[in-house]
């Protein structure tokens, strides 16, 4: 099925107090061709926009006059009707704390200020990829009856990462919090695909994809690992655990398209 959404077609809820960066950011989305953008300018004015109006994606500042991007994103997340709802953070903080909650939560983008427009287009991109049904074609499997094990300690994140695979065609994974988990169902289900988080309690990324390489039953089994930690030692070192590709948080659409069709093809 291809049923994809242009970014033209997106609506836009800015939650912004500055009104010059309320100007800057929606001059940006129109430059796009994002012709839908409604502007509002604290955390609770958007929880009740989103009672009534769901927005194809939710842009953010950081901080607000009633709370931060984070307040209002586990607002969003912890309210059944508003769960999916794709979010996006402008910002200019660099604190990897505060980062990080966001990206456990489910954050399609971070953008940082100033960005580019390259960098805009590519985050409403994303944002049209995770709307967008649009299946991916392997060669060796048929992607709806793929069977994939999801393995994070934030529900959030689990919640994100399966949305993002439900809307290229995957049917529902199994879920486990930690590598514990993860082993126990490898080890009573059959899977074809393991998509695991890297910063876990009791057993993390590294240690499961270990466990799994270290098996006579469930090596042959490719592994996906998403992390937020960029840099290229840590990268080398999730590498040398076996891992078949490494994708960063947030989980960006295309890019995890493009891992899949090479990882198991």
């Amino acid at each position: 099925m291809n049923n994809h959404v242009a970014i033209q077609d997106l609506s836009i809820l800015l939650v912004e107090p500055s009104d010059v960066q309320q100007k800057v950011i929606s001059r940006a989305l129109l430059d796009t061709g994002v012709r839908q953008i409604d502007t509002i300018d604290s955390v609770e004015s958007a929880i009740e926009t989103l009672t009534t109006y769901q927005p194809d994606l939710v842009i953010s500042s950081m901080y607000l006059p009633d709370g931060t991007a984070d307040d209002l994103l586990q607002r969003i997340r912890n309210t059944p009707e508003t769960e999916s709802q794709a979010f996006m953070l402008i910002s200019s903080e660099r604190n990897k704390e505060y980062l990080e909650t966001l990206r456990q939560s489910g954050v399609l983008a971070i953008l940082p200020k100033p960005f580019t427009s390259e960098a805009m287009t590519r985050a409403l991109k994303a944002t049209t990829d995770i709307i967008s049904e649009d299946e991916v074609e392997l060669e060796l499997f048929d992607i709806n009856l793929l069977r994939v094990l999801v393995v994070d300690d934030s529900r959030l994140a689990r919640k994100h990462i399966i949305r993002v695979l439900g809307g290229m065609g995957i049917p529902e994974p199994l879920e486990a919090e930690n590598g514990s988990e993860a082993i126990k169902l490898l080890q009573s289900e059959t899977f074809d695909l393991i998509v695991t988080d890297y910063n876990m309690p009791e057993m993390d990324g590294r240690e499961l994809t270990e466990a799994v390489r270290q098996s006579n039953d469930f090596s042959h089994i490719p592994v996906l690992m998403v992390s937020s930690e960029a840099n290229e030692t840590h990268l080398a070192n999730i590498a040398q655990a076996g891992v078949d590709a490494i994708c960063d948080k947030p989980f960006e659409p295309a890019t995890v398209r493009e891992l899949l069709y090479k990882i198991m093809s």
